[in-house]
């Protein structure tokens, strides 16, 4: 008889980059946190360029709030319908400054200042890899090095 503590989780960490991928994955975080009365905190992680253009005024700070604000309001519908509890942040997936800020990072700092018990992000690659969305590159580090399950879809 195995007398182990049974799985459980209170929040699962779904960071997302406005992509077809990450909204998939989204629903994936959702149905986890739906089958195990917990929450979903979704972090929206940004892009190199979208950074750059940002720090040298070329990309529109407004624009840039506007599209991501778009993106958690569909994650909100999402979430509601499923009666599942949703927080939200963003932050910057690269820096200028700090060579050793990457999506990475960015998505493993946020499990542990959350205190996420679960994480589902996407993995799949693009054709063309030039492309290829900021957590898709994201995930094999992830794998490697996140301390909660993790989910890859």
């Amino acid at each position: 008889m195995d007398d182990s503590e049974p799985f459980s989780v209170d929040t699962v960490l779904a960071p997302v980059d406005g992509s077809d991928e990450s909204a998939t994955a989204v629903e994936y975080a959702i149905a986890v946190a739906d089958r195990y009365e917990a929450s979903v905190h979704a972090l929206y992680v940004l892009g190199r360029g979208v950074v750059r253009g940002m720090d040298a005024g070329t990309v529109d700070e407004n624009a840039v709030a506007e599209n991501t604000q778009g993106f958690f309001d569909d994650v909100g519908e999402a979430a509601a319908d499923a009666d599942v509890g949703l927080s939200t942040s963003v932050d910057d997936g690269f820096s200028q400054s700090r060579k050793t800020r990457h999506p990475g990072n960015v998505v493993l700092d946020t499990a542990d200042a959350i205190d996420a018990d679960f994480i589902v992000l996407p993995r799949e690659s693009v054709t063309d890899a030039a492309s290829a969305e900021v957590l898709e590159k994201a995930a094999e580090y992830v794998l490697s090095y996140a301390s909660q399950p993790v989910l890859s879809v």
